[in-house]
């Protein structure tokens, strides 16, 4: 068989965009996939674009690519700088092969053959598309629910490289989880721009149902014990949700509410279409009802325009918020977004600084949180066999955990006990 290397970049998003080409080119085109890029037939490179790092690293990769691969073999460049960059990807890096942008991923045994293909098209509908079946793990399974994104952000090149959003059929994400079920993953990851989005837009007649609804039909799949998703949009968080979030045993209790900014003014600016009282309402109300919630976050820093107050309503968020995890930048200027072309950039020295700020503060607060773990007692998942004899998995609330142990405990519940504690992974044994 023909050997495949494909490195993946960015969201979860990519990495279901990632098995789907897998899939399609082992079942279609013979391939397999294999962790040598200097072995491979093909290399691809599945790109992200939401900040502009990744973006500079493109090219770099492509020629370091390009200096290793065997004679003959061809290289890809798939994802949402591929749909922003296009045929720019071949004139800089003319040994490409292929260009695939994400909303096209239904074409990648087409373009294979077609050299120097360009397919970017932002309006293609892969909504019901049957792709072959690849996971990455067979102990859980990403599932899109939506493809594209509608918001207008100010700062988010998504929209122009994803396309609007439509919604996947209920139906086909049913029967997605039941075949996941039945070969063995007790947890589904349910994939959107903007899940709780979910039913605004379907592409032809199919039965008009809203995220909650959703959340009810997949939690009666036979076999699926956890359901988790990404990422809710705090303006779609209403109660209905929240409540369904809190009651339903399937549903994980860890929850990513993306922030941005604390400030209301820059809130406006970005075009989130909720201000912090709201946010912080949400937050609330899910603490509330729902105790043992992890919580985690976005926040961008220094966003054009941000005033020094602006940056304290934001430390005073993440304070009262009280985030298990964050996930924190600097504002980086994308092409093809409104807020590129605003002219009150914060000075870099001051971004820096905002940022260590944040990162410190935030640091502190997992420091104390981290002691509450240690002697307790939690119900573990086991997906993932480390090299170092540990094996890892996920509280219900999404807490790594590694023990000591080997490939029996992959796929399976357990209770541990938790013997050493880290920001990022927790240490424990089987009780």
């Amino acid at each position: 068989m023909k050997k495949l290397f494909i490195e993946t970049l960015g969201c979860a998003m990519n990495v279901r965009d990632s098995e789907h080409m897998i899939a399609e080119l082992s079942q279609k085109e013979a391939y397999e996939l294999s962790d040598s890029a200097e072995e491979a037939d093909l290399i691809i490179i599945n790109t992200c674009s939401v900040r502009e790092k990744p973006v500079h690293k493109l090219f770099s990769e492509l020629g370091a690519f390009n200096k290793r691969k065997k004679p003959g073999a061809k290289i890809g460049v798939a994802g949402c700088t591929a749909s922003h960059l296009g045929e720019e990807i071949i004139k800089k890096a003319p040994y490409v092969n292929f260009v695939l942008g994400a909303r096209n991923v239904s074409k990648i045994t087409d373009v294979l053959h077609r050299n120097k293909a360009v397919e970017t098209q932002i309006d293609f509908d892969e909504s019901q598309y049957a792709f072959g079946d690849f996971r990455s793990s067979p102990w859980k399974a990403f599932i899109n629910i939506s493809i594209g994104c509608d918001k207008q952000c100010t700062f988010c090149i998504v929209p122009k490289t994803r396309g609007d959003e439509i919604s996947i059929p209920a139906d086909l994400i049913v029967r997605e989880a039941e075949k996941a079920a039945r070969s063995g993953a007790k947890e589904v990851f349910l994939l959107g721009q903007n899940v709780n989005n979910y039913g605004r837009r379907f592409s032809g007649s199919h039965e008009r149902i809203n995220f909650t609804q959703l959340l009810r039909r997949v939690s009666a799949v036979e076999g699926i014990e956890r359901i988790r998703f990404t990422s809710p949009h705090p303006f779609h968080m209403d109660d209905e949700f929240i409540e369904e979030f809190a009651a339903n045993p399937k549903i994980c209790k860890s929850i990513h509410v993306p922030l941005q900014s604390g400030s209301t003014r820059v809130l406006k600016q970005m075009k989130r279409g909720y201000s912090k009282e709201w946010f912080l309402n949400r937050v609330e109300k899910i603490r509330s009802m729902v105790p043992d919630v992890s919580i985690s976050t976005d926040v961008i820093v220094a966003f054009p325009g941000e005033t020094e107050a602006d940056f304290e309503e934001t430390l005073d968020v993440v304070r009262r918020a009280d985030f298990e995890q964050m996930f924190s930048f600097k504002y980086s200027p994308r092409p093809l977004t409104e807020a590129a072309e605003y002219d009150d950039a914060v000075d870099p020295g001051v971004a820096g600084e905002r940022l260590t700020r944040l990162q410190k503060m935030h640091e502190a607060m997992l420091d104390e949180k981290c002691k509450k773990h240690l002697g307790r007692t939690y119900e573990v998942y086991f997906e993932e066999l480390r090299n170092d004899g540990f094996v890892a998995g996920r509280t219900d609330n999404n807490m790594l955990v590694k023990v000591k142990g080997s490939e029996e405990l992959l796929g399976k519940f357990a209770d541990v006990r938790i013997t050493q504690t880290h920001r990022m992974v927790q240490v424990g044994e089987v009780v």
